[in-house]
């Protein structure tokens, strides 16, 4: 069993996959701050439909995107013209039925 997992053959491959994701975010990121050069690298960067990794970061919306709402808006209730008038009405307990508590505990409980 090896003692170090951070050691062997994949921790070179791991270490490339990371410094290679840092440095793509970073050059998105400088890409962000300067549009001059990310006009160099996509000639249609000044249209409204260009839709890249820079135009997201830079937007501020690479954390999450706009959600559709799942439910629709709720609907306005019609007002009714008249309200119905209630009556009281009285309803036997149904716990008088059952005679829970008619006999004692048991003498030798």
């Amino acid at each position: 069993m090896n003692r170090h997992p951070f050691r062997g053959p994949t921790c070179w491959l791991r270490s490339l996959v990371a410094a290679g994701t840092t440095l793509v975010f970073l050059w998105t990121l400088v890409l962000s701050a300067s549009p001059s050069i990310h006009e160099r690298l996509h000639p249609d960067a000044n249209r409204v439909e260009h839709s890249c990794a820079v135009t997201i970061v830079s937007s501020g919306q690479f954390n999450h995107s706009a959600q559709v709402p799942l439910v629709d808006p709720p609907v306005p209730a019609v007002l009714l013209a008249k309200v119905a008038r209630l009556s009281p009405q009285w309803v036997q307990s149904s716990y008088l039925g059952a005679s829970v508590f008619e006999h004692a505990p048991p003498a030798l409980a």
